[in-house]
């Protein structure tokens, strides 16, 4: 990833800040900051009840950080979980969904650089071994542990320096740990996509953080990535699973990188109770709690767009219409064109990709042989009505090729008919995308 320009500001990839992206936290347009939400900063650490750490264990040839360990010291915390929406999960989700009590997590064992994927009996075998290993290290249950794996698809997970990492990473949690933890989860990130958070409520004021990565192999289904969410807030456990479950539909179901999908996804909510502070259900305090959550997963998953392995600039699809499904498919149409994400790339105003990819999604279906009547203006300028141009050549050059520099770029399509609206977050298609994948191996 060293050419092109990244999507903060139209720096050069190679000149991204260090150690994340730039400050302030919350800085896309299509993000609102809740006013209640204060960014605490990277140096903040974790919420009341949470250490955590990263080491190097040798899972990577590279020698960077690969494994990483959070625990609650909650005797009893709240959680909810959700993994990928696909038909050849890895161990360590399979092994996640079938052992660990997902409402009472208090450990999370992830890893970068082995996906543990593709691996059969042996790879259910070596998950397993982590995990009992990780809450012998931690003081739990092997059911309170939360597995995560990523990485090259079809590796063997290297079981003897994993359970050295463990013991490794179990002596130096700290509340403080998250930097680390964050660099043992990356693969091909380009920049960190973590947060601290204060949300301050008519009950009182809690901390939210948050730890993702992903890059490539995203897809609107869920994600390639993880996300690991700590709150101090006290929850019922249907609370929390209303809140993840709400609000990942609205930030990382929402994405796409490339269209694919992946075997690993984790995201997890972790709640400790640790501030005192009690969030009762249908309260005001989970209305602000749930702002923030949404506002904290909404700019994440636009980071992890953003950072799509050799991304230059991000868009976003909006599509409006009479049928719920229709609008779906046509969003994720445009979203995972390589002609639009192509098009995207070079700033090229070409809007005839984008009704090519929509007529694409909803094939000649009701339209008795004729055109789809669609309207299509990108950022804010109609350039197609009722299938028809509204535009000449000239004129759209001219009046886009400023807009479509930007760093985000809206895309609104109108099919016929009202009541159904839905977005997706996509990245574009570059140089790099086809190198860094034709050189790493996933």
């Amino acid at each position: 990833m060293s050419s092109g320009k990244d999507a903060w500001g139209g720096r050069p990839i190679g000149d991204r800040p260090a150690g994340g992206p730039p400050q302030p936290f919350f800085h896309s347009r299509w993000v609102d900051k809740p006013a209640h939400v204060s960014d605490l900063g990277p140096r903040a650490g974790l919420p009341k009840g949470f250490s955590a750490a990263g080491v190097a264990c040798g899972i990577k040839p590279s020698g960077n950080p690969d494994l990483a360990l959070l625990v609650c010291d909650a005797e009893r915390p709240v959680s909810a979980a959700r993994f990928a929406d696909t038909g050849t999960p890895a161990a360590p989700v399979m092994l996640s969904r079938e052992r660990s009590s997902l409402a009472r997590l208090r450990a999370i064992l992830a890893n970068s650089g082995c996906a543990n994927a593709a691996t059969g009996k042996r790879g259910m075998e070596d998950a397993a071994k982590t995990q009992g290993a990780a809450a012998m290290a931690v003081g739990v249950q092997p059911h309170e542990v939360l597995l995560g794996s990523t990485g090259g698809i079809s590796d063997y997970l290297p079981v003897e320096k994993v359970l050295r990492g463990i013991l490794d990473a179990s002596g130096q949690l700290a509340r403080e740990g998250d930097t680390n933890f964050q660099q043992a989860i990356q693969t091909t990130d380009a920049f960190e996509k973590r947060a601290n958070l204060e949300v301050e409520m008519p009950s009182g004021a809690v901390r939210l953080s948050a730890q993702c990565k992903g890059a490539g192999m995203i897809s609107p289904r869920f994600a390639t990535m993880f996300c690991f969410v700590e709150t101090d807030a006290k929850l019922a456990p249907e609370t929390a699973e209303l809140l993840l479950s709400v609000c990942l539909k609205r930030s990382f179901d929402r994405c796409s990188v490339d269209g694919q999908l992946s075997t690993n996804d984790t995201a997890a909510l972790i709640c400790s109770g640790g501030s005192g502070v009690e969030v009762a259900p249908e309260s005001e305090d989970e209305l602000r709690l749930g702002e923030a959550l949404d506002a904290l997963l909404r700019q994440l998953a636009i980071m992890m767009v953003a950072d799509g392995e050799g991304a230059r600039r991000i868009a976003r699809a909006v599509v409006r219409g009479g049928d719920q499904n229709r609008v779906e498919a046509a969003a994720r149409a445009v979203a995972n064109s390589p002609l639009v994400k192509a098009a995207l790339y070079g700033g090229d105003p070409n809007w005839g990709r984008i009704v090519q990819a929509v007529g694409g999604a909803r094939g000649g279906e009701g339209l008795g042989g004729g055109h789809l009547p669609l309207d299509v203006s990108i950022e804010g300028v109609q350039v197609c009505s009722a299938g028809v141009a509204v535009l000449g050549d000239d004129e759209v050059r001219d009046r886009l090729r400023p807009a479509l520099e930007r760093a985000e770029v809206e895309y609104e399509i109108a099919l016929p008919g009202d009541g159904a609206e839905t977005e997706v977050f996509f990245s574009d298609l570059s140089y790099d995308y086809v190198r860094t994948n034709a050189e790493y191996t996933t």
